[in-house]
């Protein structure tokens, strides 16, 4: 069955088609991020779980770029957003961090149509202690109602507060990814839980499969998976509306003793003329 875009929402029921699609939306949900401009919260910090961990003990890069996709852009109450260009620039890989926070997250320029943001992510703990920087570049592709803008927030609790545990599974399997009898990496039919308001696939299991894919490569090349991210850059071609999805991706290492392997890779709609819906390149560096 296919899914309703907002967009084609009445507005009497735009609220609450908005507080359902975002409090069931997984990308935020399962790693705990939340978000102040959304909900009516007192902690914006993420704790980090062990899944949210590398091999080599850093935070995965996906879980960086989920808490600040827009990099400080318009919320859903303001605009219908669309993400064109992420990028994330990694300073510490946080071993020994235990939560991770979002500061000085806002918007550069907001145009009629584009809108850019800039936002910093630090060691909860230690706000000296900076993380990563991220930027950001959207789209506009939709109006709210006028009356769902302001300062009315959701009062509902968005996050499922998973207690870390040795059982836990992968962060890409919760997010329906899985690796193919044909080596590529992908992620299923399009569900509800994995798609934006505007009824396209969110950009949390784009940056979760795609990182996941680059670890796979980049080890296969270099021989180890204990790899460190280092940058990101996403580029968002299309809206993915069907599924299946399939990564495609190419791995290449620096030159002999730099300890740099990049990977660079896209995201297929299978299911809508196998149309290509992200880009991505993902830099990590050797350990050991």
């Amino acid at each position: 069955m296919a899914l309703e875009d907002i967009r084609d929402t009445d507005e009497e029921h735009y609220w609450e088609t908005l507080r359902q699609r975002w409090g069931a939306l997984m990308s935020y949900r399962y790693i705990g991020r939340q978000f102040s401009s959304m909900n009516k919260v007192n902690d914006d910090t993420v704790a980090l779980r062990h899944d949210m961990r590398n091999a080599a003990g850093g935070i995965l890069s996906q879980v960086l770029s989920i808490s600040a996709p827009g990099g400080g852009g318009p919320s859903d109450l303001e605009v219908v957003p669309n993400p064109v260009i992420h990028s994330l620039q990694i300073l510490d890989n946080g071993n020994d961090v235990q939560r991770i926070e979002v500061v000085n997250a806002g918007a550069l320029k907001v145009g009629s149509r584009m809108y850019f943001g800039r936002a910093t992510i630090v060691d909860a703990d230690d706000h000296s202690r900076v993380l990563a920087l991220i930027e950001g570049q959207g789209a506009s592709i939709g109006a709210v109602p006028e009356h769902v803008k302001g300062d009315q927030l959701f009062d509902d609790d968005p996050i499922e507060h998973v207690v870390d545990s040795p059982e836990l599974p992968p962060i890409w399997q919760v997010f329906g990814g899985s690796k193919r009898a044909d080596g590529h990496w992908g992620l299923g039919e399009l569900q509800a839980e994995f798609a934006s308001p505007d009824a396209a696939l969110h950009v949390g299991p784009q940056f979760v499969i795609h990182e996941t894919a680059a670890i796979d490569l980049a080890s296969d090349l270099v021989g180890t998976d204990l790899l460190q991210p280092e940058s990101d850059h996403f580029m968002f071609l299309a809206r993915g509306k069907v599924g299946p999805f399939r990564i495609d991706g190419k791995a290449a290492r620096g030159t002999e003793g730099s300890g740099r392997v990049g990977v660079q890779l896209t995201l297929h709609d299978e299911g809508n003329g196998d149309r290509a819906i992200s880009a991505a390149t993902l830099m990590f560096r050797v350990e050991g």
